[in-house]
């Protein structure tokens, strides 16, 4: 009876130190500007594909089924917002659902290079064999997709999602990356468009030069130059996301801050310090601090108060162990 009494006594208020795990609410504009960029894309893609079986030509036809694959990007760029919002207050996600959107720009990296990579089969193919194309059909076809891929973009751009100033803070001795405040989910659906739009100038140019000059083998050469754009874009976007994904942050500058700042009083030492992004412009890190004379967890934390974008931290605060005698 003693203990159960004891236990209730005994029992602790843990609110103060409690907080939800959502650190990233999202980007709900850039969301739906990547609806509307969607269902144009599917829109233009059916229309390409009918009227390509209706008229016989295959220059609407491959356009339509190369929107296709636009649109399956941008379905995974959707599906990947929506998937992140729906799952936001699930306790089981450590550190929210964030990383949804940052998978969903992995993959739709990964569609534009297998796309890149079929363009260059593809101009390859009719290098070497040169067929007939349909120039004025084609013409019509580059410039309705140029049209619809620059009304993409200009949606697109508008929901781009930066991160705020943080006023009163001091960041002027650094400058953080401009890819560490972007919606990497929203920039592989802009990118994707932009692929296209390339592709759409790319494809006018030639196909104006095989008709003015007879130019029949600019149509491929143009198609590999833009693949070979179209594929550094994709490696680029790769290399960002992978990052995100696998927790590469020790080289932030955010990284040396809390470390400069842990130990600027000359006795705390950061022997272990760990970060990594729970969201576009938020961070979480785990410390452990040795100092000869160690302050409580409370002080090492008001030096790093200044870190808007620290939203989770953990210290481990020890004492230096003395030195043993030879």
């Amino acid at each position: 009876m003693s203990l159960s009494t004891s236990s209730h006594r005994h029992t602790h208020d843990l609110s103060p130190w409690q907080h939800s795990h959502q650190f990233d609410l999202g980007n709900r504009e850039g969301e739906a500007r990547t609806r509307w960029v969607l269902a144009l894309t599917l829109v233009t893609m059916v229309a390409e594909i009918g009227a390509g079986w209706w008229t016989g030509s295959m220059a609407l036809l491959a356009d339509g089924w190369h929107m296709g694959t636009h649109a399956l990007a941008l379905g995974v760029a959707v599906a990947a917002y929506a998937l992140a919002r729906r799952h936001a207050s699930d306790a089981r996600f450590s550190f929210g659902t964030w990383k949804i959107e940052v998978l969903g720009s992995f993959a739709s990296a990964l569609v534009l290079g297998i796309v890149a990579v079929g363009i260059v089969v593809e101009s390859g193919l009719r290098l070497w064999r040169a067929e007939p194309i349909d120039v004025r059909t084609a013409l019509i076809v580059a410039v309705v997709g140029l049209a619809v891929n620059l009304a993409s973009a200009w949606l697109l751009q508008g929901g781009t999602a930066h991160a705020h100033d943080h006023g009163h803070h001091d960041h002027a001795h650094h400058d953080h990356a401009h890819a560490h405040h972007e919606d990497l989910n929203l920039r592989a659906a802009y990118v994707h468009v932009l692929a296209d739009a390339l592709t759409s100038v790319l494809a006018i140019g030639a196909l104006l030069g095989a008709l003015w000059m007879g130019w029949w083998w600019l149509d491929p050469l143009v198609g590999v130059a833009g693949a070979i754009v179209i594929g550094v874009w994709s490696v680029g976007l790769l290399r960002e996301s992978a990052a995100v994904l696998l927790d590469r942050e020790m080289d932030h500058p955010l990284a040396q801050e809390i470390r400069d700042d842990i130990e600027s009083d000359g006795d705390a030492k950061v022997a272990d310090l760990h970060v990594w992004r729970v969201g576009r412009t938020q961070f979480a890190a785990i410390a452990c601090v040795v100092a000869d004379a160690p302050q409580p967890p409370s002080v090492y934390r008001a030096r790093l108060a200044r870190h808007e974008e620290l939203v989770h931290l953990s210290l481990e605060v020890n004492r230096c162990p003395g030195e043993r005698p030879g």
